[in-house]
C-alpha cells in the first residue's frame, strides 16, 4: 500500500476539501487527515475529544430513547460514540459538505459501516446554522456540535453569530426542558462564552479533555462545553 494517498479533493463554496491517507511508520498506523484549502481540520491521530463531546454530552442527559442531532460529521468519531449509547434510539448527523458524507457512504474510511450501517443513524447534508436558524426539526434530547475551531475561530464568518445569546436560544428552542447542547472547541475553555452559555442554559461545565499529542508526543487538550436546556 502507498505511504501516503489523496483519497479525494473536491471544490465547495467554502473551499477545496481534500480527504487524505498516509502511512506513519513511527506509530504502524494509517493516518486520516482532512484539509480545507491548505488548514488542516482533523486527523484520526486526534479523537479523545471528538469521542468526549459524544460521552460528556450523552452522560448529562436524561431520559431514555434518545434523539439525538450531531453538528459536523467529519471522520465520524462523535457520531460512532453516540451510537454506543444504547439509549440513543435516533441519530441525525447533519454535515454541510456533500464529500464528507460520500467519503462515508463509500468506504474511504475506517469504520464508515458503523455508522452507514446502524439503522438509527442518518446523514443528512444540510447546513446545520441555517437549519438551526430556520427553526429545525425539533424537539431533540442532544445537540452536540464540532464544526469550528472555536467560538471564535470559525470556519466561515457568518458562523460566528451561532455562538451568541440570539444563536443559542435559537438551538435551546430545539431541546426538550433538560436536553443537553454540547460543543467542542480547540481551545482552552472560554470565561466569555461560558458567561454567553449561562444566559441561556443552566448547569454549564466547561470540561478540559487532555490527551498525548503523538506529533510531539506531549500533553496537549480540548474543551467540551456542556450545558441543559432550563
Amino acid at each position: 500500500m502507498a505511504r501516503f494517498e489523496e483519497l479525494d479533493w473536491v471544490e465547495t463554496p467554502i473551499g477545496a476539501i481534500s480527504l487524505r491517507r498516509r502511512r506513519d511508520p513511527g506509530l504502524g498506523v494509517d493516518v486520516y487527515e482532512v484539509k480545507l484549502d491548505d488548514e488542516y481540520l482533523m486527523s484520526s491521530l486526534f479523537t479523545v475529544a471528538e469521542e468526549a463531546l459524544a460521552t460528556l454530552g450523552l452522560a448529562a442527559t436524561p431520559g431514555d430513547a434518545l434523539d439525538v442531532v450531531v453538528g459536523g460529521l467529519g471522520l465520524g468519531y462523535t457520531a460512532r460514540a453516540a451510537l454506543a449509547d444504547p439509549r440513543v434510539a435516533r441519530l441525525t448527523v447533519v454535515e454541510a459538505l456533500a464529500p464528507v458524507i460520500d467519503w462515508h457512504r463509500r468506504g474511504l474510511l475506517p469504520h464508515a459501516a458503523e455508522l452507514t450501517g446502524d439503522p438509527r443513524a442518518e446523514l443528512r447534508h444540510d447546513d446545520f446554522f441555517a437549519l438551526v436558524e430556520r427553526g429545525g426539526t425539533g424537539p431533540h434530547d442532544a445537540i452536540l456540535v464540532d464544526i469550528d475551531h472555536s467560538p471564535r475561530q470559525v470556519l466561515h464568518a457568518p458562523n460566528a453569530a451561532f455562538y451568541t445569546v440570539a444563536g443559542l436560544s435559537r438551538v435551546a428552542a430545539l431541546l426538550r426542558p433538560g436536553g443537553v447542547f454540547a460543543l467542542w472547541s480547540d481551545e482552552a475553555p472560554d470565561a466569555a462564552f461560558e458567561q454567553v452559555l449561562a444566559e441561556v442554559f443552566d448547569g454549564v461545565r466547561a470540561h478540559v479533555v487532555a490527551f498525548r499529542s503523538p506529533l510531539h508526543d506531549g500533553p496537549a487538550s480540548n474543551t467540551v462545553y456542556v450545558a441543559n436546556r432550563r
